[in-house]
């Protein structure tokens, strides 16, 4: 299965957050990309793993842009 994972690089935390939006909810977090990824795919398993009639829902497609203001 692959999935959109949205990485956003949070100031406070001095990490990345990691956000899944075709699976609500699935989100994890670490202090580099590297880790950030890693750990998002633990949150995907369990999410899946947890609710998995879920699976079938997750699937809507996404879209992803960049604009430049």
């Amino acid at each position: 299965m692959r999935v959109l994972v949205n990485l956003i690089y949070d100031p406070d935390y001095k990490g990345y957050v990691a956000d899944v939006p075709e699976l609500p909810g699935c989100m994890s977090q670490g202090k580099s990309v590297d880790a950030a990824l890693k750990n998002v795919k633990e949150a995907i398993h369990l999410y899946l793993e947890t609710t998995p009639r879920r699976r079938k829902k997750a699937r809507k497609p996404s879209l992803t842009a960049v604009v430049e203001v």
